[in-house]
């Protein structure tokens, strides 16, 4: 006997709402992405960093054209991809908020390679050459090629599960 699945049986959400819903049991890691803006310094949180290639050394994150960092990112030759650590859910929620003072004095950082905000404290850090920006409904997939950088940092992983900020659990 074989199990069918009825395609058209209604669903709770759909669209939008169904991938959130989806997502939002799908733990990841967190990470602040920079980039040095005509403004200044720009950043956000970002749930959607991934490991790309080894060789060239490549990594991709999304980014909201709407969102405020998104024309600092369209503009720039190279990001800041920044691995938060458990004792940094209070950075970020500050990169995560709309209007936020992500760089103020709260925010400790320093200039890195590149020009590119580098954050301290953080768990590693590299500095990208951005490689593409690929169109992908309304953000952008930003590639880019690792540079720079320092795994060196400690403690444990910040995830984002359930729409909130958390540690791992033993």
């Amino acid at each position: 006997m074989t199990a069918q699945t009825d395609l058209a049986a209604p669903l709770t959400a759909t669209g939008g709402d169904l991938l959130r819903s989806v997502f939002r049991r799908h733990a990841a890691g967190v990470a602040v992405i920079t980039a040095r803006g005509d403004a200044g310094p720009a950043g956000f949180t970002a749930t959607s960093l991934t490991s790309v290639s080894a060789d060239p050394p490549l990594v991709s994150f999304g980014i909201g054209t709407g969102s405020s960092t998104w024309p600092a990112v369209a503009g720039s030759e190279y990001v800041g991809v920044h691995l938060l650590g458990e004792h940094q859910r209070e950075l970020a929620d500050v990169f995560a908020r709309r209007g936020a003072d992500r760089f103020g004095p709260a925010t400790a950082w320093r200039e890195g390679p590149g020009g590119v905000p580098v954050l301290d404290g953080v768990l590693a850090w590299l500095v990208c050459r951005v490689a593409a920006r690929v169109p992908a409904g309304d953000h952008r997939v930003v590639v880019a090629e690792v540079l720079h950088g320092d795994p060196g940092g400690a403690g444990r992983p910040l995830l984002y599960h359930q729409g909130r900020f958390t540690g791992l659990r033993d």
